[in-house]
C-alpha cells in the first residue's frame, strides 16, 4: 500500500548528540586527568546507545534506567549513576547530563531539513517518536523545521517506551492514518523495529557521525519508494 505517514526517530536518526559535545563538558577522571577520545567515545555510547545497558546499578540505579525514559527524574537519576560508574566526577558529570539535556547540542543529519521539507510538501504525514525524557521540539524549533512535524510521540509524555506499541499507536492515531501506510526511520531494529507489529514498513538507519552520513534519511526513503533520487 501506498505509503501516507513517515515516522522518525530522533537520537541517531534525525539528530545526534556528537562527540564534540561530550569534549565540551571537559570531562576528567576522579584525579583530574582529561578523558581521552577513546575514553570519551565509550562514555557516549553509554549515553545515547538506544538499547542495551552497559553498567551494573544499584536497585535505585536499575528501577530508573529500566524506566528512564517515561520520567525526567528517573532519566538523571539513571544517567548520573552510568557517568558515576563510568569514573566521571561530579563536576564533568552535572556539565555532560546538561548538554545531553540541551537542544542546541544535538547536531542535525545534514540531509535532514530537506527531507523533512519535501515530505511535509508532497503531502505526507510526519511524525516524530522518541524514547526520551525531555522535550525535543526546541531543536526543530529552531531550524524551523517544526511546521514539517505534523506529532510529537515521546516516551515521557505518552506513557510508553519503544518498542511498547502504545507509542507506535499513539503516533499513528494522532496522524489519523493506519500503520500499513506508515514507515517507520529509525537506528535500533529493536526499538524502531517495534512498528512493524502493527503492520508499519521499516528502514533502519547507521547512527552514524553526520559528517560520515550525509543521505541516510533519504536513501531509505528512496528505497522505499516516496523520495526520487532526483527530487
Amino acid at each position: 500500500m501506498a505509503i501516507e505517514a513517515v515516522l522518525f526517530d530522533f537520537s541517531g536518526t534525525v539528530f545526534r548528540l556528537e562527540e564534540s559535545a561530550f569534549h565540551s563538558a571537559n570531562l576528567t577522571d576522579a584525579q583530574g586527568r582529561p578523558l581521552d577520545t577513546h575514553e570519551i567515545a565509550e562514555i557516549m555510547c553509554r549515553m545515547t546507545a538506544p538499547v542495551g545497558q552497559f553498567v551494573e546499578f544499584d536497585a535505585e540505579g536499575q528501577y530508573a534506567w529500566e524506566n528512564r525514559d517515561l520520567d525526567p527524574a528517573l532519566h538523571r537519576t539513571a544517567y548520573m549513576q552510568v557517568l558515576e560508574k563510568s569514573g566521571v566526577p561530579d563536576v564533568s558529570a552535572q556539565q555532560l547530563y546538561a548538554q545531553l539535556l540541551n537542544p542546541a547540542a544535538w547536531t542535525p543529519y545534514p540531509d535532514a531539513g530537506e527531507v523533512l521539507r519535501e515530505l511535509s510538501e508532497r503531502g505526507l504525514r510526519v511524525g516524530m517518536v522518541s524514547n526520551i525524557a525531555f522535550d525535543i521540539r526546541p531543536a526543530f524549533v529552531s531550524r524551523g523545521w517544526h511546521r514539517y512535524i505534523d506529532d510529537f510521540a515521546l516516551s515521557f509524555e505518552v506513557g510508553a517506551m519503544k518498542p511498547d506499541l502504545r507509542i507506535f499507536k499513539s503516533a499513528i492515531d494522532k496522524l489519523e492514518t493506519d500503520p500499513e501506510n506508515t514507515l517507520m526511520i529509525g537506528d535500533s531494529a529493536e526499538a524502531d523495529g517495534g512498528a512493524t507489529a502493527l503492520g508499519c514498513a521499516f528502514a533502519l538507519v547507521d547512527p552514524l557521525p553526520t559528517v560520515d552520513r550525509p543521505s541516510g534519511l533519504r536513501d531509505a526513503l528512496i528505497e522505499h519508494g516516496i523520495l526520487t533520487a532526483t527530487s
